[in-house]
């Protein structure tokens, strides 16, 4: 199998494995909503899909092939906000896609998607809610892409080298972001515009982020599945998984101990050295031959089950690879059929053949959408800023994964810094945000609930949508279509809210200044 440099998201706790982990242990936390690159696929770090968005498979029920009128631009961005010093007056061309095909030229409202780990493309095709709020609310609509995923690459090629990172952290992202709109605003004769930032998971929490830091551009914000409080330390860090395993708990209640044995005799066998019976009941693409590719192999599956976890939608869905409605619940019966026609208990093969029986494309994510095999950028990102890595070679211990970000990338965790600089879980002073978490979501323990919200000037938390990015589907259980129309009534309100604001500061200068 080998060691595949893209298999580096969610090197967390090993998904329903016995108490002790797997062999040589895995860190317990992440925080990435994507999955890693299975064994058999690959694509370069930065690498975007051929033409202007990612491709689409037949049957998609999630999302339209391209978003209405969106057209692909690039911004002249600052490489370094904070200093004069490291890049002089350098630029890159920061990617965004805008589309004016809604918008009351000059009144509507901005609505700013706040680009996360990966190409553009990949988020708008999966973002009906934005244009359909934005044709009710006739909007502008623009999608920003992160620096270092993508096309928007401040040193080109070499944006992933190690002596060229160091621009690689939260804030500088967002100041990308906040100077990219200032100016779009102008550009398209939308000053007096209120701007409304979205997004989901880690672009989520830039919505939020972005509200908090710069809320004299962001009129407010909705962060759907944002995972505030777990990346900043605070909560159970066991928590991600654990609920992941209570949603197959729920679905099959037979599951969690089948997987767990299956995982425990690829344990053994490891320890045994039998690398060519595990390649062989794995089916795996590339031959096992040593402990760094069972590691491997346990973030594979591992993997397969957060994704499904997370994409448990009562449709199709093309987000994360091909997905069938409710996959979680597929994929046990799929285990239970297997166990039951062979007459014999759910092992190491059935494991296999579950996996695999949700279908070849499902698995191999990067052969469907190439950006989203994050590539260096994200694990540089998370070990820099949160107290975890993805690397699915991590050890348990703080210690230890402090001693491999230093060896990785000559950088140290800052475990306490997103508290420090966005707050953590005291968002008393927060305002107009809007924490969207779905009842079935592994991120919304990680997030801020009902339970853990200090309610202050509209800022509002509630649960029935998992990414309310998504649009409208017939298959939306009540309680998401509900939160929609509640998130459309609210971001509506802080709209109006917004143009007052700003008639009452051009009617107060008119008047100090006559």
């Amino acid at each position: 199998m080998g060691t595949h440099p893209l298999l580096l998201l969610f090197c967390l706790f090993p998904l329903l494995l016995p108490a002790h982990g797997a062999p040589g242990g895995c860190p317990r936390r992440a925080l990435a909503p994507l999955p890693c690159a299975p064994c058999c696929a690959a694509s370069p770090p930065g690498s975007v899909p051929s033409g202007r968005e990612p491709p689409v498979g037949p049957g998609l029920t999630a999302a339209r092939p391209v978003g209405p009128g969106l057209e692909e631009r690039f911004f002249q961005q600052v490489r370094d906000h904070f200093s004069f010093e490291t890049c002089s007056n350098g630029t890159f061309p920061q990617r965004y896609l805008v589309s004016v095909k809604f918008w009351n030229k000059g009144f509507g409202p901005v609505f700013l998607y706040t680009g996360n780990e990966g190409d553009i493309w990949t988020f708008a095709q999966n973002s009906d809610f934005i244009f359909e709020l934005a044709e009710e609310q006739e909007a502008l609509v623009i999608f920003a892409e992160h620096r270092y995923y993508g096309k928007s690459l401040p040193f080109g090629h070499e944006s992933i080298q190690l002596k060229r990172t160091g621009l690689l952290t939260v804030e500088q992202a967002l100041a990308d972001y906040a100077v990219l709109i200032t100016e779009l605003k102008q550009q398209y004769g939308a000053a007096d515009c209120p701007v409304i930032a979205f997004g989901g998971s880690y672009g989520g929490m830039l919505s939020a982020y972005m509200r908090m830091k710069y809320p004299n551009i962001v009129a407010g914000a909705l962060a759907a599945s944002a995972p505030l409080l777990s990346v900043a330390g605070l909560g159970d860090p066991t928590q991600f998984f654990r609920d992941v395993t209570a949603d197959f708990q729920k679905s099959g209640p037979d599951c969690v101990t089948a997987v767990r044995k299956a995982f425990h005799q690829i344990k053994n066998l490891c320890l045994s050295g039998a690398y060519d019976e595990i390649s062989s009941k794995m089916a795996t693409c590339n031959k096992i031959s040593n402990k760094e590719d069972v590691y491997q192999l346990f973030g594979f599956a591992r993997n397969a089950f957060t994704m499904m976890a997370m994409m448990d939608y009562p449709y199709k869905t093309d987000f994360m690879g091909h997905l069938p409605a409710n996959p979680v619940k597929v994929s046990t019966r799929t285990q239970v059929r297997i166990s039951l026609s062979e007459g014999r208990d759910i092992h190491l093969n059935d494991l296999s053949a579950g996996l695999h029986s949700m279908g070849r494309n499902q698995v191999h994510i990067t052969g469907i959408i190439p950006s989203l095999a994050l590539g260096p950028s994200f694990t540089f990102q998370t070990a820099k800023l949160w107290d975890f890595s993805q690397d699915c070679k991590m050890p348990f211990t703080e210690a230890m994964r402090e001693q491999y970000c230093q060896s990785k990338w000559s950088v140290k965790p800052r475990a306490q810094w997103l508290q420090t600089n966005f707050w953590g879980g005291d968002l008393k002073s927060a305002s107009n945000i809007i924490f969207s978490n779905g009842d079935l979501d592994p991120w919304a323990g990680g997030g801020v609930s009902r339970l853990t919200l200090i309610y202050q000037a509209q800022t509002a938390a509630f649960p029935g949508d998992a990414l309310p990015t998504l649009g409208h589907n017939p298959a939306d259980p009540p309680s998401v279509i509900e939160a929609r129309k509640l998130e459309a009534s609210i971001i509506s309100d802080w709209v109006k809210s917004a143009r007052m604001k700003r008639g009452w500061e051009k009617r107060s200068g008119a008047s100090a200044s006559g």
